[in-house]
């Protein structure tokens, strides 16, 4: 993952620049012949391979594999045009931007019942970002309303008003006081003048003779104005330019007032009213008129942004305009950055580095204007976000008037599902806006170190892209591409494998007690149409993975399979219309073992290995007939075991003790 700073600048023409990733043209060429491989495959189990007298079994595999296929078909959709981006950072955009003219931006951490500490550590990075003193705000959106919480934010803005960042700042804005009062003086002094020289000329005495007193009047005044789309005397003049002084003076009291970076956010939540989790905490900042930053940036409590963050993020929102010589606002809302943690243990057990989708999967959306927004670490543009908000609000309120009264509902973050991040990017897509992947490591957290934090945490968000799909179809949503339409579907669809998931394990359990297989041949014939298919498809992804550890995409696709009793559970869960609420994913470990949680896929596995041990029994008693077949569901098994077996270690994992020096 990139991680460069804004020490080494990129060195080429212009702002920005983008490209198709290094090895894309060599993933196209795969993808196509694994997708006519994968169609061969298909159209050979469809009408050569079905075995009827065991249609029960033989038309739910035969379904699962065409899920299959349909899901890797739109994978690689996905993927076809990956960007690599490149933008200079702020200081070194080209024609300079003026300090003076960087955008505002607020910095909201999003907490509810997080430790204090870690609040602390995230706040601290906050106000340590390379960012002028004036144009950053860090708020601590506290959704738990805590003391602890607030008697922190009281604590981190004294200990930042005595920082050699803002005692500097409070420097400047107080010479300025100093200076405007001085030139104030001044012109109140020239004004007592000069009304004083003008009666003292009208004070003269007329000669009739010469008319002197009249003709030095009058030359006098005319000294004294200056024409600029009408006649305005000196002292008129003097006399605007004393109040534009005071409003000057007043400007800079206001600023050294709100010269304070970090502040505290609790709503209220009255009991027996929903009040929208996440979204309805971004939502009131927004709206509660303590907010004015022309940009967002949202970090989860644990995730602590880097000090280059803005410089590196805020040139995707502006581009230069040859014509007027300014630097102009364009139609990006939302600039995404990677996830990554400084927790995850050796082995990572429970599969949280996603250098996949935070890499090839997200640059591949980026290509097609499908980036996503994950939650955090990510750069909103506020107008977006308010005009969109206030589109979904009027819908609400048409349907229900006392929703008048809740603008926690109108910042712009989705409040219709637990997953508010996707959700609210597919509106902010539905309504013209566009969306940008930096690919630069710029904030690290803390991901969930126990199986039952991660399964809460994979669970809520299996339920919620569920929840988008029933709520806000992408297929009939308005104002999406085609090719955003398949980059949202193909996210909810991926949801639906555990049905499959359940099909493919249980086939060779089934063989091996009832001898019942739902292909009526495993010979020659399946070799010549299933090898190919297959094998090309493990190229094609490892191409799409280069650069990957191998560890990590293997466990990628261990949880992909091992999960499906949780994403059998999202699917019943929302079709269902069962109660889901949000639920914060702890960031503390839950200490225990957790075998009760994984109860199904200890289920599985004992049955295949019972079943593997009852057809070596029978092979020992020389009972066993037709070996290959039993070769190749052993071969099955054996590759279900190994997926099933993460989730079942990542059950019993407990941290290494340290050892204490004595």
């Amino acid at each position: 993952m990139n991680t460069s700073t804004i020490d080494r600048e990129p060195n080429f023409k212009g702002n920005s620049q983008s490209r198709l990733s290094k090895r894309a043209l060599w993933f196209r060429y795969l993808a196509e012949i694994n997708l006519i491989f994968g169609a061969w495959y298909l159209y050979w189990r469809i009408f050569h391979s079905l075995d009827f007298q065991a249609l029960w079994l033989s038309i739910p595999l035969l379904i699962a594999e065409i899920y299959s296929y349909i899901g890797g078909a739109m994978f690689t959709i996905g993927l076809w045009r990956p960007l690599e981006r490149q933008i200079k950072s702020l200081p070194y955009l080209s024609p300079p931007l003026p300090e003076a003219e960087w955008p505002t931006v607020d910095l909201f951490i999003t907490c509810y019942n997080e430790p204090p500490e870690m609040v602390e550590e995230t706040a601290k990075a906050a106000l340590a970002i390379d960012y002028p003193a004036t144009k950053l705000r860090v708020y601590i959106l506290d959704d738990g309303n805590s003391l602890e919480m607030r008697t922190l934010a009281q604590k981190l803005c004294l200990e930042d008003l005595q920082s050699e960042t803002l005692k500097a700042e409070s420097q400047r804005i107080k010479s300025e006081r100093l200076e405007l009062r001085e030139r104030l003086k001044q012109i109140r002094e020239l004004t007592d003048d000069t009304h004083a020289a003008e009666t003292f000329v009208a004070a003269l005495p007329a000669r009739s003779e010469a008319n002197t007193a009249d003709r030095f009047l009058q030359v006098f005044r005319q000294v004294m104005t200056v024409t600029h789309g009408g006649h305005l005397s000196v002292q008129e003049r003097l006399i605007t330019e004393e109040q534009e002084l005071i409003a000057a003076i007043k400007q800079k009291e206001i600023e050294f007032t709100e010269i304070t970076r970090c502040r505290y956010i609790a709503r209220p939540k009255p009991k027996g009213k929903a009040h929208y989790a996440k979204a309805g905490n971004i939502n009131y900042a927004i709206f509660s008129g303590e907010t004015t930053g022309q940009f967002i940036l949202t970090l989860d409590a644990d995730h602590v942004p880097k000090p280059q963050f803005l410089k590196r993020v805020l040139p995707y929102f502006v581009n230069y305009n040859v014509w007027t010589g300014k630097y102009d606002g364009n139609r990006i809302a939302l600039v995404q950055t990677p996830q990554d943690f400084y927790n995850i243990p050796p082995g990572d057990p429970y599969g949280h580095r996603a250098h996949l989708f935070y890499g090839p999967i997200q640059q591949g959306k980026d290509g097609l204007n499908s980036a996503f927004y994950t939650g955090t670490n990510a750069v909103l543009r506020r107008e977006a976000l308010v005009s969109v908000g206030l589109k979904y609000f009027t819908k609400a309120v048409a349907q229900n008037k006392e929703l008048l009264k809740d603008f926690t509902l109108i910042g712009g973050m989705s409040s219709d599902s637990i997953t508010e991040d996707m959700n609210t990017a597919m509106r902010l897509h539905g309504a013209g806006w566009k969306t940008a992947y930096h690919h630069e490591l710029l904030a690290e957290g803390l991901a969930p170190d126990d199986l039952a934090s991660t399964l809460q945490q994979r669970l809520r968000w299996a339920q919620g892209t569920i929840q988008v799909l029933v709520q806000e179809n992408p297929w009939t949503k308005p104002g999406l591409s085609f090719w955003q339409r398949i980059q949202y579907f193909q996210t909810m669809y991926s949801y639906f494998s555990g049905f499959a998931t359940v099909i493919l394990i249980a086939c060779p359990i089934i063989f091996f007690f009832t001898g019942i297989t739902p292909i009526h041949t495993y010979g020659a014939d399946f070799l010549i149409h299933f090898a190919p298919a297959f094998i090309i498809n493990r190229l094609t992804f490892l191409m799409v993975t280069w650069g990957i550890p191998a560890g990590e995409v293997w466990r990628a696709e261990q949880y992909a399979i091992a999960l499906f009793p949780l994403f059998i559970q999202a699917v019943l869960s929302v079709f269902t219309k069962r109660s889901i609420n949000f639920k914060v994913t702890p960031k503390e470990r839950q200490s225990g073992i957790y075998l009760n949680l994984v109860m199904p896929q200890l289920v599985v596995c004992g049955l295949t290995i019972l079943g593997l041990l009852w057809c070596l029994i029978r092979f020992a008693m020389g009972t066993l007939t037709d070996i290959p077949l039993y070769v190749v569901n052993a071969g099955w098994s054996l590759y279900n075991l190994l997926l099933l077996s993460v989730i079942i270690r990542a059950a019993i994992w407990q941290p290494k003790e340290e050892k204490l020096d004595l």
